[in-house]
C-alpha cells in the first residue's frame, strides 16, 4: 500500500524539517522530495505536514506515520536480505559520544546486532570533539555525534537547544561567579557554555569536570553548580533552570552521524549501521527509557 521510496523521503523530511536538506540528503531535486510526500499523504488520506515559506511541522497523522514508516522499512529490508542472500560482514569501529548514554542508543545497536551477526562492532564512547578527532584519524569509521556550529560535515539526525540544568530548586547568586559543571576539553557544550557566559560579562568558576556524563549528572544532582544540556535529552533528576536565574542563551546543537575514511571491509556495515541510527533518531531524544 506504501511505496518504500516515499516513505524513505517522508523520514527524511521529518528528520530535517525541510524539504530543501531532505532533498540535498536524499540526492533529489527539491520537488520529488515534494512529489513523494504529496502522494504518500493522498495514499493516506491524511496531511503528514503543515508548511508555508518558513517552516515545516509534522501534523498528528505524521507523528504516527514516523513509527508505521520505520517498521515498514525495516520488514521491507529484513524481507530484500533473505531473498537476495546477502549478509553483511566486516568490522565497524563505531563512535558515540557521552550525551547517548542515557538514551535508547543500545537498543539500536542490540537490534542492528541481531540483524547483522557477521559484523563485528566495536563501539568507543567518547567526548563529541575527541570522536571527531580520531574519525579524522582515520581511527573510527562512523561516529554519532555533537558538532561545532556551522561545521557542515556529517548527516544531521536533529537538533536541539540548549538549556542550562540543575538540581530542583538550585539557586543561583547573581552577586557570585556561576558554578560550572562540565566536560573537559575539547567539550563542544563547554565551548559554548564558556562563550555564552564571555558574551553576558559573567564570571564563572569550574566546580567540576568529568568526561563522564555520570560524573556530570551527580555533580549537578548534589547541587553543585549548572551545566549546559541538550533539552531533549535532559537526565532524570535535573531540571531545566529558569529564566530568573540570568543565565545566556546557550545556542543550538547539531547531532549528526559522520563517516570516517571508509576502509573497503567496513563500508556497507557502516552504511548499513549509519541508516540504522538515521531512521531511529527520534528515539535518541529519550532518557532513562522514557520519551521526554
Amino acid at each position: 500500500m506504501y511505496d518504500p521510496t516515499q516513505l524513505r523521503t517522508f523520514l527524511s523530511v521529518a528528520r530535517t524539517l525541510s524539504f530543501t536538506r531532505a532533498a540535498r540528503r536524499l540526492g533529489l531535486r527539491q520537488s520529488t522530495v515534494s512529489q513523494h510526500v504529496r502522494r504518500l499523504e493522498d495514499a493516506t488520506g491524511r496531511q503528514l505536514f503543515t508548511r508555508d515559506t518558513h517552516s515545516v511541522e509534522l501534523t498528528g497523522d505524521g507523528e504516527a506515520m514516523l513509527g508505521f514508516a520505520r517498521r515498514i522499512l525495516d520488514v521491507h529490508e529484513q524481507a530484500a536480505q533473505f531473498f537476495t542472500g546477502t549478509r553483511l560482514r566486516g568490522r565497524v569501529r563505531f563512535g558515540a559520544s557521552e550525551d547517548f548514554v542515557l538514551t535508547r542508543l543500545p537498543e539500536i545497536l542490540e537490534r542492528f546486532c541481531h540483524e547483522h551477526p557477521e559484523v563485528d562492532l566495536e563501539l568507543t564512547v567518547e567526548l563529541s570533539g575527541t570522536l571527531h578527532e580520531k574519525l579524522a584519524a582515520g581511527e573510527l569509521d562512523l561516529v554519532l555525534a555533537k558538532r561545532w556550529p556551522k561545521d557542515p560535515r556529517g548527516d544531521l539526525v536533529w537538533h536541539d537547544e540548549l538549556v542550562w540544568i540543575g538540581a530542583q530548586g538550585l539557586r543561583l547568586d547573581p552577586g557570585r561567579p556561576v558554578p560550572l559543571i562540565a566536560y573537559p576539553p575539547p567539550g563542544i557544550t563547554r565551548e559554548l557554555a564558556l562563550r555564552a557566559l564571555e558574551r553576558q560579562g559573567r564570571e564563572w568558576r569550574i566546580v567540576c569536570t568529568s568526561g563522564s556524563l555520570n560524573g556530570l549528572i551527580a555533580a549537578a544532582r548534589a547541587g553543585l553548580g549548572v551545566m549546559v544540556h541538550a533539552h531533549g535529552m535532559i537526565p532524570p533528576g535535573l531540571v531545566r533552570m529558569p529564566d530568573r536565574a540570568g543565565l545566556p542563551e546557550p545556542g543550538r546543537v547539531d547531532f549528526v552521524v559522520a563517516h570516517g575514511r571508509r576502509h573497503p571491509s567496513a563500508q556497507g556495515a557502516a552504511h548499513a549501521l549509519a541508516a540504522a541510527v538515521l531512521s531511529g533518531g527520534d528515539r535518541l531524544h529519550r532518557t532513562g527509557g522514557r520519551a521526554r
